[in-house]
């Protein structure tokens, strides 16, 4: 009895539930402006390279980040978040550009507990870019926008870098 009811239960279930007519939300739009501090030098880096050549951001290297986020781009700034994930070299010209996959997940204020999911191709060379934020979580479910970065501080000798990031978000 018990194999009978086994081998017909999955005749029986569906994977799908019913449709119904999708009503658009209403969306909220926010802007946010904070810097990231991504440190590849001292005693407690942010950026930790994982897989690739022994050369400082050379083709294919790949980097794990738990970059903090503040408000003002001194390190002594108040803390509002991390960036989490990682970032792959995938320029082999002279032009440093990264992959980046990341969670900007914000610790204070009014966003704490919700986060931003970035997808995007990052041409550091240039001095004003930008990056595609792909999806959020928390009070940023169903985000979509544009993060505006610009290079605020660069040691090219460690790759230490402070980024200004604009960002302007659509979501729910």
């Amino acid at each position: 009895m018990l194999l009978l009811t086994t081998c017909t239960t999955p005749a029986q279930s569906k994977y799908y539930g019913k449709s119904s007519t999708y009503k658009p939300a209403k969306l909220k739009k926010t802007h946010l402006h904070f810097f990231l501090h991504d440190v590849l030098s001292g005693a407690k880096p942010t950026a930790v390279r994982i897989a690739g050549p022994r050369t400082l951001m050379a083709f294919g290297s790949v980097y794990a980040i738990d970059d903090v986020l503040t408000e003002g781009p001194e390190a002594t700034s108040e803390v509002v978040g991390n960036a989490q994930g990682m970032y792959m070299s995938s320029s082999q010209g002279k032009n440093l550009t990264l992959v980046m996959c990341m969670d900007l997940g914000f610790t204070a204020g009014k966003f704490k507990g919700s986060s931003l999911s970035v997808l995007s191709r990052n041409p550091v060379t240039e001095s004003h870019r930008e990056l595609a934020v792909v999806g959020g979580r928390g009070q940023f479910r169903r985000a979509q926008g544009t993060i505006f970065v610009k290079t605020h501080t660069v040691n090219y000798t460690n790759g230490d870098a402070v980024l200004e990031y604009n960002v302007e978000v659509v979501h729910l």
